[in-house]
């Protein structure tokens, strides 16, 4: 059994880039732990993840904010405070702030994480 009481011990907010378009903020909630990884994470408005998918799956919490998941072919859903999005192993998705509200969502990871190509204005547009 591992207790997280609030945070990882001197874990920091971090500053997200590569994988995501506009300014997004990952507060650590469990250093990863038998391939499991949970964040805190904060999308200023527009911004969103790329395309990805992840080995065993993913759990989003939404706790503030509203925005948008999507899976790949599939038109995007409205997110809003207490939904929840199962997302299945290797479903390629994306989520993010709608353009008007900052999003944030508590993610559980579960596996790798494989990174894919930038969601495009025109393929974010379509949440509007």
């Amino acid at each position: 059994m591992h207790i997280v009481h609030g945070r990882a011990a001197g874990a920091t907010a971090q500053a997200r880039g590569a994988t995501f378009t506009g300014t997004v903020w990952g507060d650590p909630v469990l250093p990863t732990t038998d391939g499991t990884t949970v964040n805190s994470v904060t999308f200023t408005p527009g911004a969103r993840t790329y395309w990805h998918h992840h080995e065993r799956g993913q759990l989003l919490v939404v706790t503030a904010g509203t925005g948008w998941v999507c899976t790949h072919g599939e038109p995007p859903q409205p997110l809003t405070v207490g939904d929840v999005v199962w997302v299945p192993p290797g479903e390629r998705h994306w989520h993010g702030a709608g353009p008007g509200s900052i999003l944030t969502h508590t993610a559980v990871s579960l596996g790798t994480t494989t990174w894919l190509d930038e969601v495009s204005e025109a393929e974010y547009g379509e949440a509007r």
